[in-house]
């Protein structure tokens, strides 16, 4: 049964497992820097499909399908999926995954779904409430353009502090046994808001929660940055993670040595046209499912803090003049060889 630590964070004791993941990504995406780490590629992002929201929704299922696979069991042996998107009502959700028959829970924590979803599959199972959860998100740069900005026909300009919506999905089965990585804890964010308006810089809003999780997280483990191989926040791109950087250094907390972000890891800065970097909740999605759990499970990386951050607004809250609120969740993964050797 998981334990509280501290104020804000969670410790698996039974370690919930990392059974499987798939990565599903676009065509700009396997372009960049990562592409070999990518399970599968769609070079049309439409994938045959009539709008881009079907087509993000296609993205979501094919990536919950070959996690399954690469976990070998069938959607009948998953007990909950959580699921989320960036679409109003998360739709890319609900009609990518209607067809597979299993207790659907959705989820909205902006770009920090991946976390989110990954947290609470984490939880379900660490209880004994399930025996395999689904934890699965998805964003498309087009029905993202659609919603929150310009429909692709306008033409409009990006300002350099803007990030390019991810097209992807990431899914892991989180399951009782298995010799995959695993989630030794969990860190729930609270909501963080600095008056940021500009929904063309994200990362300046998403920065302070950042900032925030990771020093909660250090005071509830009474450890530090030296006791990690890495921390990889969501998708703050270039002026958020500049602006994590300067926070944590003001309270005498010094990352930069080891940490990375999604969104400048997702795409190459200088030949892609991307501006500040990735985002989109595929973003941090992509990035843990294929790099990050590739190397965990290879043992290349021991001990992971994974930050996925998130603004939460909307269409409607950015036309009204409201700030943008940021989150942060963190969770803690650790290989078979940090797992073995804490139990020995």
């Amino acid at each position: 049964m998981a334990k509280r630590i501290g104020r804000y964070t969670l410790q698996m004791e039974h370690m919930p497992s990392v059974q499987g993941f798939a990565s599903i990504c676009g065509k700009k995406e396997s372009e960049g820097p990562l592409g070999q780490y990518f399970s599968k590629v769609f070079s049309d992002d439409l994938v045959g499909e009539d709008t881009w929201e079907k087509a993000e929704s296609k993205f979501q299922s094919e990536a919950v399908d070959l996690a399954l696979e690469k976990a070998n069991v069938e959607a009948s042996d998953i007990d909950f999926i959580f699921a989320g998107d960036l679409l109003n009502q998360c739709i890319s959700s609900t009609f990518g995954l209607r067809n597979l028959g299993i207790p659907f829970i959705g989820q909205y924590g902006a770009c920090s779904t991946m976390a989110q979803t990954l947290a609470l599959s984490s939880m379900m199972v660490e209880s004994g409430m399930a025996n395999r959860c689904v934890a699965v998100t998805s964003s498309h740069f087009c029905s993202a353009e659609r919603q929150f900005r310009f429909p692709l026909e306008y033409g409009g300009q990006r300002t350099p502090t803007a990030q390019w919506t991810v097209t992807g999905s990431g899914a892991i089965v989180v399951g009782n046994t298995g010799e995959s990585p695993c989630i030794s804890a969990v860190t729930i964010g609270k909501i963080a808001d600095l008056g940021i308006k500009d929904p063309n810089n994200m990362g300046a809003a998403m920065a302070p929660a950042a900032a925030e999780t990771i020093t909660s997280f250090f005071k509830d483990t009474n450890t530090n940055a030296s006791n990690y191989d890495l921390i990889l926040t969501g998708d703050l791109g270039y002026v958020g993670s500049e602006l994590l950087n300067e926070l944590l250094q003001r309270d005498g907390i010094d990352i930069s040595s080891i940490h990375k972000d999604c969104g400048l890891m997702v795409y190459n800065l200088k030949e892609q046209d991307v501006h500040a970097g990735g985002s989109g909740c595929g973003c941090s999605a992509i990035v843990l499912c294929s790099v990050i759990l590739t190397k965990l499970k290879n043992a290349e990386l021991n001990n992971v803090l994974f930050v996925a951050t998130g603004a939460l607004m909307s269409p409607t809250s950015s036309q009204q003049g409201e700030s943008i609120p940021g989150i942060a969740h963190l969770i803690h993964l650790q290989s078979n060889v940090s797992q073995n050797s804490a139990e020995s």
